[in-house]
């Protein structure tokens, strides 16, 4: 049963989110809305700037001193691709260091200014040199999520080594909206309207083939691919670009943990200190991914 908690941020969300953007496809106007994030991380984090491969990001890591090395994770901020950054996305990676993670979020450069592949660049970038120091894992949330699977399928080709797992919040898997959900969830959504979602994958793509794997995850050979866990809410637009990522890679042979979360808005884990599914959401994939990364870089078992 869902917590009163996500009723009230699904409302809140329909109001300081999916009522002010409308159905302008204005990108200054919904840029602005996508940095309007309120929410206090948690305390348990300290935060510095930084930079990886020569992309500026911000380290994130838990405030306790521990002398048992701790799991790595690139985290990759949602943001429909023309906005989000590292400080917008504290709530979630402060809970990532909370469950006793060493992150880095970089931040990359924006559409329509920077238009595909820019982004995917600054990560892989990024992760070239996060991942000369071991095995990590990567995790994105929406367009955060597409540059994390985007991330596997260009360190496969460049012959980097491939994240060890990955968590994906809500990730939009296919930028050709093929996904039912795109008609069916057009009300029930309460972010974002398909016509929002157009203007976004128009800016970030610039005429550039959508079906190019590094911009549409799903058309990628999923063979080879690390563990993945998927969740995303059942009432969102991207609900079965996440269900038929799911399908595709297990038929890879990938293995993959799917959740599909009732009542919760697109990317609730923003909300880790309010809404207790938000929490669940990420405390449910740092054991996956602890636990992928630690047998894959021999590191002792911890509790977060």
């Amino acid at each position: 049963m869902a917590s009163l908690r996500a009723y009230l941020f699904d409302l809140a969300a329909r109001i300081r989110v999916k009522a002010r953007l409308g159905h302008s496809p204005d990108i200054a106007r919904i840029r602005a809305v996508f940095h309007q994030n309120t929410l206090h991380p948690s305390p348990s984090a300290v935060f510095d700037p930084g930079e990886l491969g020569g992309v500026p990001g911000e380290w994130v890591r838990p405030r306790k001193k521990t002398d048992v090395a701790r799991p790595h994770l690139l985290y990759l901020h949602g943001g429909g691709f023309v906005g989000g950054s590292p400080f917008t996305h504290r709530t979630i990676t402060a809970a990532f260091a909370r469950a006793d993670f060493r992150v880095f979020v970089p931040d990359y450069r924006l559409a329509p200014e920077h238009p595909f592949p820019a982004a995917l660049e600054d990560v892989v970038a990024a992760w070239t040199a996060f991942s000369q120091e071991g095995p990590a894992a990567v995790v994105g949330d929406s367009a955060g999520g597409n540059l994390a699977l985007a991330l596997i399928v260009e360190a496969r080709r460049r012959g980097l080594p491939v994240p060890a797992a990955a968590a994906l919040f809500s990730p939009a898997s296919d930028l050709l909206a093929r996904g039912a959900s795109f008609r069916s969830n057009r009300h029930r959504d309460a972010m974002f309207t398909p016509g929002i979602l157009a203007s976004l994958i128009t800016a970030y793509l610039a005429g550039a083939d959508p079906r190019d794997p590094r911009a549409s995850p799903i058309e990628a050979d999923f063979s080879g691919f690390p563990p993945l866990v998927i969740h995303a809410a059942e009432r969102e637009v991207l609900r079965d670009d996440a269900v038929a990522l799911a399908e595709r890679a297990r038929a890879a042979g990938v293995r993959v943990e799917l959740a599909l979360w009732p009542v919760v808005p697109h990317a609730w884990q923003l909300a880790d200190n309010y809404v207790p599914e938000a929490r669940r959401s990420i405390e449910m994939a740092a054991h996956f991914l602890r636990r992928e990364v630690r047998t894959a870089a021999a590191l002792p078992e911890e509790a977060a």
